[in-house]
């Protein structure tokens, strides 16, 4: 490709917005252009990069079993129906008729679809195990699109979905992608760590996702060094410690101003560990045979030295969705904001308390009455609810596994793998005949890779104050040729060679000075940089650089460019291969 007729252009500025590192450089650079919110154009580098990592992406995807396929962005909403995430997802998913007044989904996921194709393909169990998978767009209506393509509407994702017919064989399947999937973003260059996840609207009960850490990152992770316990903090568990002893009865005090934890421990002079506060929150409950939606008031009881994870929450309430409950809502539950509590509150309220609560006793808490609390409640004796973990994890407390002390970091998630079971196939009857002649339910598992959120993490991983410095095995291309002679032969034959030698090559031939070329190699970021100099020309040599280490330069002899980039080439992708992480899941 020659720089001279390249329909992309490098900005010197960032444009408003670029609210990280990688997400500037990718845009100054040419790699992509925003065309809304949360809506992006990949340009001739972009589309380049892009295709790297749906390589690699192809070949340890078809090393595990996978045949591709090619599944519609757009849905008929009936099959969604069948599933019940018609109703259940909410705005993300965007909704529309067509000509004919059918309903009409864009899929942000094909559990749905392929259950579908799988019915009329899977009947007997000598069809199983299949595993297809698709490197296709997908549209989602985030509220919140930031980071460039770290968050955004319109995405391509890889998805895979595996068929198996018992639970032996998803765990191996489950298993194979565990594994791939390291192989892939260490084939990248791009660091990541597994996390145990949640589900979410995917269904099943076994979940891990792929964290690249980063500060841009909006995933809390929570570790412990000492024995690598981690888990995404909508799911992460700590170890607790319960106050036990007498139970005592209740007494109303005065409380004047103590409309927080902290003031209510500075006027008790108590711990906090020694209250129990209430969150208040709606939930939305969707009936899944016809959508219509339901609010209900839920209380959530923490103790006071902790925090309601709302995910937990959520999942404990069986809601469709959370929101903060307004102070009329909190009112017409019987109870009162800043003072509340569930004693006394209406039975229609949806009390969820944490076992923290549950096992600790003569916790003060609100007495439903403006300036004033109860000393000494009890959940059971003074108030029922639902018992489960709402806790939110954080860095300090106390790990699950080994009793270690844990950390939280900030993550962007790049990979996911679902155990689905059957929640699809037995809604959508896919089902198969076994062996011993019974009709049973497909086994069934998910597993994602956005490659543009691959792209921009890559971008934040690997920059500096110059630029991009891509992986070589994911640079848009191998080499950037700069030609600084007035012989504009030289440059070209340089050019012909390698390109006819196979090695992807950027040649800058404009008519730009020394400095502005220099200044868009580094932008750019390619991982090698040949340049032909007057200089080093006269030596019958040309100068090489790594992008990683531009202190650096090398001397190579122009008779023998050819071969000696293509050992460069591989060096650099050998470097790579030869620290491939192999991580195998172990079924716990």
């Amino acid at each position: 490709m020659r720089m001279s007729t390249l329909f992309s252009r490098t900005l010197r500025e960032a444009p408003n917005g670029a609210d990280c590192k990688g997400y500037e450089y990718l845009l100054r650079a040419g790699f992509i252009r925003q065309m809304g919110a949360g809506i992006f154009s990949l340009l001739p580098f972009g589309f380049n990069a892009t295709r790297k990592i749906e390589k690699v992406i192809r070949e340890e995807m078809n090393a595990i079993g996978g045949q591709e396929i090619l599944m519609p962005l757009v849905n008929p909403a009936d099959i969604w129906k069948e599933t019940g995430r018609f109703y259940s997802i909410d705005k993300e998913m965007s909704r529309f008729q067509d000509r004919g007044g059918r309903d009409m989904v864009l899929a942000m996921t094909h559990e749905e679809c392929v259950t579908d194709v799988a019915r009329g393909e899977i009947d007997s169990y000598k069809r199983l195990p299949q595993l297809v998978y698709q490197i296709q767009t997908k549209w989602r209506d985030d509220p919140r699109p930031r980071a460039g393509l770290i968050r955004v509407r319109e995405f391509t994702m890889k998805d895979s979905y595996s068929f198996d017919r018992d639970q032996e064989g998803l765990d191996a399947v489950y298993a194979d992608h565990y594994k791939a999937y390291f192989r892939i973003f260490s084939r990248c260059g791009l660091p990541v760590i597994v996390v145990g996840a949640d589900s979410g609207m995917m269904g099943g009960k076994i979940s891990h996702e792929y964290m690249y850490l980063s500060p841009i990152g909006e995933d809390t992770i929570i570790t412990c060094p000492e024995c690598g316990y981690t888990a995404n903090r909508q799911v992460a568990t700590f170890s607790k410690e319960y106050y036990t002893e007498e139970m005592k009865p209740t007494e109303k005090v005065l409380t004047p101003d103590c409309k927080t934890i902290e003031d209510l421990c500075a006027f008790l002079k108590i711990e906090k560990r020694q209250t129990a506060k209430a969150v208040f929150m709606v939930g939305t409950f969707i009936n899944a045979e016809n959508g219509e939606e339901q609010e209900k008031l839920i209380v959530g009881v923490i103790r006071g030295d902790m925090d309601v994870e709302e995910n937990k929450l959520q999942n404990a309430a069986k809601a469709n969705s959370l929101r903060p409950a307004h102070v009329e809502e909190i009112l017409a539950g019987g109870m009162v904001p800043g003072f509340g509590s569930p004693i006394g509150a209406h039975k229609d309220v949806l009390v969820i308390v944490d076992d923290s609560v549950a096992k600790s006793n003569n916790l003060v808490a609100g007495a439903n009455e403006e300036g004033y609390h109860l000393l000494n409640t009890n959940f059971e004796r003074d108030y029922s609810g639902m018992v489960a973990d709402i806790a939110s994890a954080t860095s300090g407390y106390t790990c699950p596994t080994c009793k270690g002390s844990l950390v939280s970091s900030k993550g962007v998630e790049v990979g996911n793998i679902f155990q689905l079971g059957t929640r699809y196939s037995e809604s959508m009857n896919c089902y198969f005949q076994d062996v011993d002649g019974v009709r049973r339910p497909v086994i069934m598992g998910s597993y994602g890779i956005g490659v543009g959120r691959m792209l921009a993490c890559l971008a934040e991983n690997f920059n500096d104050d110059k630029g991009l410095a891509l992986p070589i095995t994911v640079a848009p291309y191998q080499v950037h040729l700069v030609s600084l002679v007035k012989d504009i032969e030289v440059g070209e034959k340089i050019y012909k060679d390698l390109s006819d030698s196979g090695i992807e090559v950027l040649f800058d031939d404009r008519k730009e000075s020394a400095g502005v070329k220099f200044a868009d190699a580094d932008l750019i970021g390619l991982p090698i940089r040949i340049t032909v100099g007057n200089r080093s020309l006269k030596e019958g040599k040309v100068e090489v650089k790594l992008r990683s280490n531009l202190e650096e330069t090398l001397s190579y002899d122009l008779e023998n460019i050819v071969g000696e980039i293509k050992e460069l080439i591989e060096k650099l992708t050998s470097d790579i291969n030869n620290n491939v992480v192999e991580k195998d899941w172990v079924k716990a």
